[in-house]
């Protein structure tokens, strides 16, 4: 069955460029609208879901301030849609920024919470940094707020949960705190998606076909050597986290110091992003550099768990970051495939009643004759079994 054939909808805020949408889609949620601010993402987005449409269908993609949307435009009433997802914005809660939680201007917590207010849907997924988390104290009062108001609109509350991308087939560290909440008749069945097991996927068993064929291409002496180099140090372990960056600060790179110094153990130069091979205009900067070869875009996307097929738009910087700021699609699938389970066994449940209903045998208005009363009570039995 396809997405376009799913019996369950969702909607996805802060869809960015697809990375939870891409995820949800491969679980079996059939999405009427994926609302983002940026017009880079957007971009992308309308590219794929076009090229996809047979799969996508008549998926919508908006492009606004969330803050200023109305609801109403998706046309949907109360209770009527199944999920509502979104990667609410990270950097108020993030180690790397000032962590001012509910202070800080760019927290949409307040507005999901209303969308959820709004729409009613029977699921919720919400994705943001580990740092919402941790440290333990810091927003513990805020996340408890979070909660209480979901209780209050009806919600079971599945807690929150940090998920480690490496354990989900993602050749990266990354972390994620995901929060799960169902209406109460179907929060029962919901079940938190476990670790696979299977081997780390390392950085050179993800990029190995992609690099052999940056260096074939080159035309290059010295390529094979430099790849085998390269495929050695890559194969030891994952990446480090991906980031995408600010728009306020330069171009793109692979993080910070630290970051850098990990991808520089991987035989991997994270000082900047490679041209894509039939654009390359310097080999020497894009992949025989004395740190070793930059990675494309298209490569980062590998690395955050894209298919290959996923194209980005815009300029190189433009596109790196909408990688680099993407939550895993693997991730995605995983939860997304527990909340579909919950939700078909809440659908079971509820036939199961109604079909119990069917043979309820009524009180009688009157004493039934006393000849017939044990009769009366082996039929309830029966039934009851």
């Amino acid at each position: 069955m396809t997405s376009t054939e799913s019996e369950f909808t969702s909607v996805e805020i802060c869809a960015g460029a697809g990375g939870q949408a891409v995820g949800l889609h491969k679980a079996g949620f059939r999405h009427l609208a994926l609302i983002e601010i940026d017009k880079d993402a957007c971009a992308t987005l309308r590219t794929n879901v076009a090229a996809k449409k047979s799969e996508w269908g008549d998926c919508k993609v908006i492009e606004t301030d969330l803050r200023s949307f109305d609801p109403d435009a998706l046309g949907l009433r109360p209770g009527e849609l199944d999920l509502l997802a979104g990667g609410v914005p990270c950097p108020p809660f993030s180690a790397a920024g000032k962590q001012l939680g509910r202070d800080d201007e760019r927290d949409l917590f307040p507005t999901m919470l209303d969308l959820i207010d709004h729409l009613e849907p029977k699921a919720v997924m919400i994705e943001n940094v580990r740092g919402l988390l941790e440290p333990e104290a810091k927003f513990r009062e805020y996340r408890e707020e979070i909660l209480k108001r979901l209780e209050s609109m009806g919600y079971q509350k599945c807690y929150w949960r940090v998920l480690e991308a490496k354990n989900y087939g993602v050749p990266q560290l990354r972390p994620r705190a995901i929060l799960v909440a169902m209406k109460k008749e179907l929060a029962e069945h919901f079940v938190w998606t476990e670790p696979e097991k299977r081997p780390v996927k390392t950085v050179g068993k993800a990029l190995e076909a992609s690099m052999r064929k940056r260096f074939k291409d080159a035309e290059d002496p010295r390529s094979d050597e430099a790849f085998k180099r390269w495929l050695k140090d890559a194969s030891r372990d994952v990446a480090p986290t991906l980031v995408g960056g600010s728009k306020k600060h330069g171009g793109a790179d692979l993080g910070p110091t630290r970051a850098k110094k990990a991808w520089q153990e991987l035989g991997v130069c994270g000082l900047g992003v490679a041209n894509e091979p039939e654009e390359m205009k310097d080999k020497e900067r894009d992949l025989f550099a004395k740190a070793g070869p930059k990675l494309t875009v298209k490569q980062a996307a590998i690395i955050q768990g894209f298919p290959a097929d996923w194209k980005f738009t815009g300029r190189k910087t433009a596109a790196y970051r909408q990688v680099g700021n993407a939550f895993p699609p693997p991730v995605a699938q995983a939860v997304g495939e527990q909340i579909i389970a919950a939700l078909k066994a809440g659908v079971k449940g509820a036939r199961r009643v109604g079909e119990d209903k069917l043979f309820e045998i009524p009180e009688p208005s009157t004493p039934p004759v006393a000849q017939f009363a044990d009769r009366g009570r082996d039929l309830e039995s029966a039934v009851a079994s």
